[in-house]
């Protein structure tokens, strides 16, 4: 017994460990719209939210049974059995949800767990067939079959509920409050008010009272039979205390709506969610106490655990407090906040994710209907309704500043995203609280026009992209599971203590990659919202920006080049990874220098930097260096000659000028001087004079028959894309330099006119 002891302490140690990766993750639920909308400074949030979860977690009790006996029917298991089950499901969940912060991706531990149950379930419920001689079709009497699909149902119908209604909420928000809300806020905003505060005062109430081990029987029956009355009085109050805040007050109410829906979110994410992370274990310590107290306990059935359950205030105590602890301290759950506010940002800028197919299919189809609708509808009605819609242009200078969506939005996520999860918790569905509230901002964005054509495509993308994640995270947690199952079930404790041994290495070494992945990220954004006065200064902070891009260079073409001569397919395969980190970070540079350049006054503007030109440039380095990697990366994927030798022994060469040429101006961006300008342009004419001289040498080539001409084609093509490169590189720093020194010059001639005007003052 006293292995099982042990067993019990670690899933115990992986529940800690699980409510800490499942807070980072689920932190982007509650957090998102108040984060997004500014509703508060972030303490006051954090204060907010803290409070919702601490709250919640006495509300969760009545939900533990899902681990027991939602999926499996624990009555077909013995104690050794069900201990497999509950550690396998434990390590999967830790795993999985720890390689999802670390991407900063949301996804969902409701899923993560339920689809862990089932994995585990699965394979041991696979083992005692073979054992036992059974067929494959007594699999049902071991797995909560109706229960485990009505559970995956609900979560997946969740999906497409969610966000309809949010694009629909928020349409008509929208559309009776338009962008420019204060004024009908203070008319009839009250009524509006009272219905969201109302809801989700309503809903914590009645859930609270469902799952609550701190409520009395008589209250929570109390508050059942009394559901009318207890809507009516809360919206009467409601209407009262935010109308009386609009005649005496300068107070905005919807901040008291964003804050309150906040905290009952977070809160309904500590009741709905917490099984997910200690249910496990609870099971798991129940099981323990049940089969102590069995002379046999290696044969001892667990029919005990398919009776009601009511969870020590303690343990949910000890939870909540871990829960409040990560929500301040985890770098991870601002990684994954920082996911769904970009997707859902009202304005345009740099955007994480690329375009698919798929995207531009449903942004080219939603065009479609669109237009059809501008035949069915009246151009007036059509007209009327944009005007409703017409944005205001933000007054802040700093970008960093600036909320990603304003507060009627926020408010509506919160009042949506409430109401449907604590109604499913009230009813005892673990309905994922990522997926409602995802999908309420992504419907309340789409409703917004946050998605406008320059965007659409690389948001749906997005949201594709979290969406598949999703279904991956339920493939992959029955999967692991599985394995974890296999093989602590015949490999015993000792494969369990290695399995726990690897997952603490997985852990350590994901935070050491996130924890370098963030300190990148926070130094690129801190640059990109640095704030620009002048003119120098947005040419000073692009050269010191570019400098990430233009190393880049420098390690990646003798790499691509190599590749190609090593005849090295999966090399090549590397540096396309490479490519794209460095078309990112040029992306980056580019929307750095759209914002700088929006906050410039218009005389600057025309007295002429050529910051078009400058912006084609870096996209020009990202296309030609994408363009010479395809080029290459084909040749070789299609098993075609490499270069000859003295085709070689001049790409060798080509690559020594431009990297000379690269790491020049990579040194003049970084110190900001400008003292070996010069040479740039003799270096940029000595790599233009090898190239003319290597075209020459192909020329023969070709006339000689000596190379093939799929080789011949790629080394000219390989020599057009560098040139351009370099070009691109020689245009940079030749704007940089002349609006760098022009400005230097300009600000100088002041305070000599200065000068000039008072001495003559001075002779008057």
């Amino acid at each position: 017994m006293e292995i099982y002891l042990v067993i019990v302490i670690i899933l115990f140690v992986l529940a800690a460990s699980d409510l800490v990766v499942g807070v980072a993750n689920d932190a982007v639920n509650f957090l998102n719209s108040a984060i997004g909308s500014k509703v508060a400074p972030r303490h006051i949030i954090m204060i907010v939210a803290s409070a919702g979860i601490f709250t919640g977690t006495l509300f969760s009790s009545g939900l533990m049974e899902v681990a027991r006996k939602g999926i499996f029917n624990p009555d077909q298991f013995i104690f050794p059995e069900v201990m497999v089950i509950f550690l396998a499901v434990m390590l999967t969940d830790v795993l999985l949800l720890d390689l999802f912060n670390t991407y900063g991706l949301p996804t969902s531990t409701t899923v993560s767990l339920i689809f862990g149950l089932l994995g585990s379930a699965v394979a041991v419920s696979i083992f005692k067939i073979i054992n036992q001689g059974e067929g494959l079709g007594e699999l049902v009497r071991y797995i909560n079959t109706a229960k485990a699909l009505a559970i995956i149902t609900g979560i997946l119908s969740s999906v497409v509920i969610a966000f309809t209604a949010g694009a629909v909420i928020q349409y008509f928000t929208r559309l009776v409050f338009t962008f420019d809300y204060e004024k009908r806020i203070r008319r009839y905003g009250s009524i509006w008010g009272s219905l969201a505060l109302t809801a989700i005062t309503f809903f914590i109430l009645f859930k609270g009272a469902k799952g609550s081990s701190i409520i009395s029987p008589e209250n929570a029956e109390w508050i059942k039979n009394n559901t009318g009355m207890v809507f009516l009085y809360s919206f009467i109050f409601w209407a009262v205390l935010l109308q009386l805040m609009l005649w005496f007050t300068k107070i905005n109410i919807l901040k008291p709506i964003v804050l309150m829906g906040t905290f009952g979110l977070a809160l309904a994410f500590a009741a709905n969610d917490l099984v997910n992370f200690i249910g496990v274990p609870l099971a798991g310590f129940a099981s323990f106490q049940l089969a102590s107290e069995s002379p046999d306990f290696m044969n001892f059935n667990m029919v005990g655990l398919l009776d009601p359950v009511i969870t020590s205030s303690y343990f949910l105590v000890i939870s909540g407090i871990i829960m409040v602890t990560t929500l301040w301290f985890s770098s991870k759950a601002r990684s994954v906040t920082k996911t769904e506010v970009n997707l859902g940002r009202q304005s345009d800028g740099y955007e994480r994710f690329e375009s698919s197919i798929l995207s531009r299919r449903l942004v080219g189809l939603s065009r479609s209907m669109g237009d059809v609708a501008k035949k069915v509808l009246s151009e007036k009605l059509i007209t009327k309704m944009n005007d409703r819609f017409e944005q205001i242009k933000p007054i802040e200078k700093d970008k960093k500043d600036r909320p990603a969506f304003d507060l009627l939005r926020a408010a509506v996520n919160l009042m949506v995203a409430s109401a449907l999860i604590s109604l499913a918790t009230s009813l005892k569905l673990p309905l994922s609280t990522t997926y409602v509230t995802f999908m309420v901002a992504m419907g309340s964005s789409l409703s917004d026009r946050a998605w406008g054509r320059e965007s659409a495509v690389y948001r749906i993308n997005g949201v594709l992209t979290v969406i598949a994640g999703w279904f991956i995270t339920a493939l992959m947690a029955f999967t692991s599971a599985a394995i974890f199952a296999t093989g602590i079930y015949y490999g015993g404790i000792v494969v369990s203590l290695l399995f726990v041994l690897m997952a603490g290495f997985i852990i350590f070494k994901t935070h050491v990659f996130h924890s370098k992945k963030v300190k990148d990220e926070e130094e690129i954004e801190n640059r990109y919202f640095t704030e620009v006065n002048e003119k120098r200064d947005i040419v000073t902070t692009f050269m010191k920006d570019s400098v990430v891009v233009l190393n880049s260079i420098t390690n990646i073409i003798p790499e691509v080049l190599k590749g190609l001569l090593e005849d090295n397919r999966l090399k090549l395969k590397d540096q396309k990874k490479e490519i794209k980190k460095m078309i990112k970070n040029s992306n980056k540079l580019v929307s750095n220098l759209f914002q700088s350049i929006q906050i410039l006054e218009i005389k600057d503007i025309r007295k002429g930097s050529r910051f078009g030109k400058l912006i084609a440039s870096v996209e020009g380095v990202g296309n030609n260096f994408r363009s010479l990697h395809d080029k290459i990366f084909e040749h070789i994927d299609n098993n075609h000659h490499i270069p000859q030798d003295n085709q070689a022994a001049d790409l060798i060469k080509i690559s020594d000028l431009l990297t000379a040429q690269v790491n020049t101006v990579s040194g003049i961006f970084e110190k900001t001087d400008f003292s070996n300008f010069s040479d740039v342009k003799l270096q940029s004419d000595n790599l233009r004079e090898f190239l003319r001289e290597a075209d020459e040498n192909q020329i023969v080539r070709i006339k000689s028959e000596e190379s093939s001409p799929r080789t011949s084609l790629l080394f000219l093509g390989i020599l057009t894309d560098v040139e351009k490169i370099s070009d691109h590189i020689n245009d940079m720093v030749d704007i940089c330099y002349r609006t760098y020194e022009n400005i230097s010059k300009k600000q100088k001639e002041p305070k000599v006119q200065d000068t000039a005007v008072q001495d003559t003052k001075t002779g008057d």
